[in-house]
């Protein structure tokens, strides 16, 4: 890797079960290296098997950051990450490491490099009052409310994506302005070091879509993760409306435990769910028009990323 006044950065993005992880450390291995994760559910702690965390022999292998930083209770912004990843860059860089920034949490990296937005922040009654009428009402009806108000927002989201709905609505009731129009009037902030930006993405998504049903079925297997989600909803403190158990699975596995669905539905709805993830993954992804992708169902795709990187 050539020498720049900046220091460099590499992210690795991709969807979930596109090898992200497998990737890093491989890299690390040939390269003194430390991971900042990129995931919006490896900051919670205990929750371990349904966010597929690192073993704890990977964490040992390679120093990571960002992993098990705050309870499931409370909640982390793309503000947060930003600041927490600019620093942690500028550590790192000063170790004589190369950051990798892994992970599939692509609000976070477009909050990374676009800069921060001048959104208003969360507003608990106004939150309280949409809930109510999304109770009433359904939020696929307040997706066509916000489809009146904000088209371009509400054409990326789902009829039932509650929580970006929410957010969107909540938006123009504190601005009186839609989220699109605040976000395009955003100026972009240069980043103090160099990102260099690959994509695991698969040639055949029906290959990525089996690799999904497998590792759900293992994170099922035994009980792992339904004792998992016992032992959150045993503290009393958390509910399914919390961006922590909204997390892909674990929204699944707690209407289970509430006799809402069976096991086979449960199972069904939580594959689904993650391959809609990935479906949501790949269209940011496509959006990114630096980054270099890698097919991550190549043998070599590893070998790809390391030789990318060596000649630029």
């Amino acid at each position: 890797m050539k020498q720049s006044k900046r220091p460099l950065a590499v992210a690795i993005m991709g969807p979930t079960a596109s090898g992200k992880t497998a990737a890093a450390l491989a890299i690390a291995e040939r390269i003194p290296s430390e991971i900042i994760s990129v995931d919006s559910a490896l900051v919670y702690r205990g929750m371990d098997i349904g966010t597929a965390k690192p073993t704890q022999e990977e964490l040992a292998a390679v120093p990571h950051h960002l992993i098990d930083i705050i309870d499931p209770l409370d909640s982390y912004s793309v503000a947060q990450f930003r600041s927490d990843t600019l620093r942690l860059v500028g550590e790192i860089s000063a170790r004589g490491k190369l950051p990798l920034l892994v992970g599939g949490t692509m609000l976070y990296y477009k909050g990374l490099q676009d800069g921060l937005d001048d959104l208003p922040g969360a507003d608990p009654e106004v939150r309280a009052a949409l809930d109510e009428e999304a109770m009433r009402l359904g939020w696929p009806a307040l997706h066509a409310r916000l489809a009146q108000l904000d088209p371009v927002t509400a054409e990326r989201l789902k009829p039932n994506d509650a929580q970006r709905i929410q957010r969107a609505l909540e938006i123009i009731r504190l601005s009186g302005k839609p989220m699109s129009e605040l976000l395009a009037q955003r100026e972009k902030e240069e980043l103090p070091f160099t990102l260099q930006s690959f994509a695991l993405e698969p040639s055949e998504r029906s290959v990525l879509h089996e690799r999904i049903a497998r590792r759900f079925d293992i994170m099922l297997s035994g009980g792992g993760l339904q004792r998992e989600v016992e032992a959150l909803r045993a503290r009393g403190d958390l509910d399914p409306g919390l961006p922590s158990m909204r997390c892909v699975g674990y929204r699944q596995m707690w209407e289970y435990l509430d006799g809402k669905i069976d096991h086979a539905t449960m199972r069904e709805t939580g594959i689904i769910a993650t391959r809609q993830l990935c479906k949501r993954q790949l269209t940011w992804l496509r959006s990114m028009p630096e980054r270099i992708v890698i097919d991550c169902l190549a043998p070599d795709a590893t070998r790809q990323l390391l030789d990318l990187m060596q000649k630029d």
